[in-house]
């Protein structure tokens, strides 16, 4: 073999289904309450507001956790660092599924696994850089995107169906062993890197983490990255948050908002793999970043005005499948243009912009007209994607 000649090896696709399974089911502890959410306060004597907190809590906890994750994912690698939150995570559901009708205890439950999300998701692009050659890294991304998505549909989809004939903390006892099944997985399968690295001699090494912090920092194209991140993940949460009360005045039921909620997420679902796929194709980022954000836009448009099923549907599948498929492009675009900047440092910022755009949440709900639509917030967030768009054409592909 020359010496210039990069051996891939099969192995990585175990890598990348464990990294993918134990995101998935986080996502599924974290939006677990939110669709049984009148159920579970009358179940723990509770608010509805206090079940709420059950999930906003994860984002809390990712604002000063996000920065020492990375920190510790770079000096370590992430075996440790992402092996620290899966065991966090399996012991806590656990907890949490014990717990009873303890709300306190409940509470400290899902502040334990909140605690292990910053582990696994600040890994995002440190996992396939380790083991992806870089043409094949946005596709990675997008799949663990995908794993992340579907996890949301699933326990927004299968919770209320076995709450029907379960107990709340047996549901979510079933949630904790299958959150230690996936951490037992990750702790036997993973391995930090193969024999011999998936990209060209030098190109694996990175900075150390406050020095690629400065570096990314002081990188304008990295800036327009975290802002468009948080307008894209801002719409994203505010659309699943408040999907039934954008529609039903409109006249549109709840089993729509169900159905509009199960479509959105089912066009990211495709997004995530089809745009990346083709972004690492063609090695161009730039391109389908402007792609993503001008294509949503009419996705958000037909979503804010339609007053028919098939236009309000179709919009909610155009609309997932360009927002949400920006998300991995943009994460591995940083990773590349910030080099030598460690991977977990620049997708740990670009995730803690992420999760701080909850704000757009409570700007969404602020600016509702006294009618009770959500007009004027949809017009923002549409004004916001062109404004991103715009942005994006400000940079240029490595």
């Amino acid at each position: 073999m020359q010496n210039n000649e990069i051996r891939l090896y099969g192995y990585r696709w175990v890598i990348l289904a464990i990294f993918m399974f134990v995101n998935l089911t986080i996502q599924i502890l974290w939006i677990a309450y939110a669709p049984i959410t009148v159920v579970a306060a009358a179940y723990y004597s509770v608010t509805d507001l206090q079940i709420g907190f059950l999930s906003m809590v994860f984002m809390i906890a990712f604002i000063p956790l996000s920065i020492p994750v990375s920190w510790l994912l770079d000096t370590y690698g992430y075996r440790l660092a992402v092996g620290i939150g899966v065991v966090l995570m399996g012991i806590f559901s656990l907890l949490r599924g014990f717990a009873g009708q303890n709300y306190p205890l409940v509470l400290w439950s899902t502040i334990g696994i909140a605690a292990a999300q910053p582990f696994l998701l600040n890994a995002w692009t440190t996992v396939p850089a380790k083991w992806f050659p870089l043409q094949g890294r946005a596709t990675a991304v997008g799949l663990v995107t995908l794993s992340s998505l579907l996890g949301i549909a699933l326990g927004m989809v299968i919770t209320p169906l076995l709450v029907e004939s379960l107990a709340i903390a047996t549901v979510q006892l079933i949630y904790g062993a299958l959150a230690a099944f996936s951490a037992i997985l990750f702790l036997i399968l993973a391995r930090e890197k193969p024999p011999t690295p998936p990209c060209a001699a030098g190109e694996e090494s990175r900075a150390l983490m406050l020095d690629g912090l400065k570096h990314a920092l002081n990188n304008r194209t990295f800036w327009f990255i975290l802002f468009i991140s948080f307008i894209g993940l801002g719409i994203f949460n505010g659309i699943t948050t408040w999907v039934e009360s954008i529609i039903r005045p409109r006249g549109f039921t709840p089993t729509d908002a169900g159905t509009l909620g199960a479509l959105f997420i089912a066009g990211g679902l495709f997004g995530a793999v089809v745009l990346p796929a083709l972004s690492d194709k063609q090695a161009k980022r730039q391109r389908f970043l402007l792609i993503a954000f001008v294509g949503a836009i009419p996705g958000l448009i037909g979503l804010t005005f339609a007053t028919s099923h098939i236009l309000l549907f179709v919009s909610a599948v155009w609309l997932g499948f360009f927002l949400v498929s920006a998300n991995p492009i943009a994460m591995q675009y940083a990773a590349e243009i910030t080099y030598p900047t460690p991977e977990g440092t620049s997708n740990g910022l670009i995730q803690l912009f992420g999760q701080g755009a909850v704000v757009f949440v409570y700007i969404m709900e602020a600016m509702r007209s006294s009618d009770g639509t959500f007009t004027p917030s949809l017009l923002l967030a549409i004004s916001l994607l062109l404004v991103s768009a715009l942005l994006v054409t400000q940079m240029k592909d490595v």
